[in-house]
């Protein structure tokens, strides 16, 4: 069993979607990653901050999926990171209506003692210098540091992010930030710029197009599999890091190969996550469910073909 350390939000969300309206729901990057992790043989650690507000039945949910939280700072009198979003028609844009730092504005990482020496690093989208805190607390240097990452942080701390990206394994990121990264349109040249920067592997995920994965001068294509309901899309790039993450962490190596599978089972996942509000899905979803669904995706994928 590998040990995996993921660190990112655990949040409350507010979604609008042409087919509903939420409250305030569980949310936050490092939920995410952390329930699609769970469907793997992996001993998961999540390093986050909540406030006081943060109910006991919403840590109960990742406790009961054998995830550790020791590594959660609960401040007192403190609030929980708040997000609202409202998507479009097509649910490819959404407009963002409220953003509340709140306890994560001031929030300084720990990672728990028994995963100061975790095989696999899944650090969520947040702020460089805390992904950097991070992998300077490791005491020994993981077998794989996976980075996500967005244009918010390309476009106020630059220079920050440059250094974290040049101390990690694995990048993560979707088309339009990978063109805004590298200047290129080309997402083989884009790719191959960014391999320039530090990371061996970069996956580029293309939303319902499915994900590029791209090493050295070997790329492999994922389609993303085609639903009759797409009901929230929020959560989706963190589930495929979960997935991802979570996957190669049960594998025990690093390979090509190895990161061909992972990618096929962080689309997997991430085409639950999409089929209900925030992380409604994933906390109920069954084992068979998944694997019935991969066998979908062996279906879509599969062809024998005669060259002459």
């Amino acid at each position: 069993m590998g040990n995996l350390l993921i660190v990112g939000t655990m949040a409350f969300d507010a979604i609008e979607t042409p087919f509903g309206k939420t409250g305030r729901i569980l949310g936050g990057a490092g939920t995410f990653i952390g329930l699609a992790a769970s469907q793997f043989n992996v001993k998961s650690a999540i390093v986050s901050v909540v406030g006081d507000d943060f109910p006991q039945s919403y840590m109960d949910i990742l406790l009961n999926k054998n995830i550790d939280l020791s590594g959660v700072e609960v401040v007192k009198g403190g609030k929980t990171f708040f997000w609202e979003g409202k998507y479009h028609n097509d649910l490819n844009s959404r407009d963002t209506l409220a953003t509340e730092l709140n306890t994560l504005a001031d929030f300084n990482p720990v990672v728990p003692a028994d995963f100061t020496n975790a095989e696999i690093v899944m650090l969520g989208n947040l702020h460089p210098n805390i992904q950097l805190s991070v992998i300077n607390q490791m005491e020994t240097r993981p077998k794989l540091i996976i980075l996500d990452t967005m244009n918010f942080w390309m476009d106020h701390t630059w220079d920050e992010l440059m250094n974290v990206i040049s101390k990690i394994d694995v990048l993560t990121i979707n088309d339009e930030e990978a063109r805004q990264m590298t200047n290129e349109y080309s997402l083989v040249k884009a790719a191959a710029k960014i391999q320039k920067m530090g990371p061996r592997y970069v996956v580029i995920k293309k939303g319902e197009h499915g994900a590029l994965l791209f090493h050295r001068e070997n790329i492999f294509f994922a389609p993303a599999l085609p639903l009759e309901e797409v009901f929230d899309p929020t959560g989706a790039g963190d589930t495929f890091a979960g997935g991802f993450a979570g996957y190669l962490a049960e594998a025990g190596y690093v390979s090509f190969e190895s990161m061909k599978n992972a990618i096929i089972h962080g689309s997997n996942l991430a085409s639950f996550c999409v089929e209900r509000f925030g992380t409604e899905r994933m906390v109920d979803l069954q084992k068979d469910e998944v694997e019935a669904r991969l066998e979908q995706f062996k279906e879509l994928t599969q062809f024998n073909i005669e060259l002459t």
